[in-house]
């Protein structure tokens, strides 16, 4: 089973739910806009993709950009930006019950795949 963290407006979020699927595979899709992040629960899947969240953060987004001081945001701090503004997380990101990938660009999902 596999956990696809989603953004339906997002092209490349898309592509990597039509590849799971056209692969036959079972995917839970969470979209993450309607199903929020908890500290808890993003640091957990920060730990699966092995990934700091300044690693996984949209620094292009306007929230990110309206944040005073946000250059000299802790990771913790990012983390928490991410929890309020859940667009600055950079998607999709797919995960099992011990593992995961960002899977943007989709190279990195095949890859993943491959090693299971």
């Amino acid at each position: 089973m596999y956990t696809i963290y989603h953004n339906p407006r997002c092209r490349k979020s898309r592509e990597a739910l039509n590849y799971l699927t056209d692969h036959g595979l079972e995917v839970l899709v969470v979209n993450y806009f309607e199903q929020e992040f908890t500290e808890e629960s993003l640091q957990a899947i920060l730990k699966k993709i092995k990934k700091l969240p300044s690693e996984i953060l949209r620094k292009n987004e306007a929230d990110w950009k309206s944040l005073s001081n946000h250059s000299q945001f802790t990771e913790n701090e990012i983390l928490k930006a991410m929890i309020q503004f859940p667009k600055l997380i950079e998607r999709p990101i797919v995960i099992t019950d011990t593992e995961g990938v960002l899977a943007r660009p989709i190279e990195n999902l095949e890859t993943f795949l491959k090693g299971r």
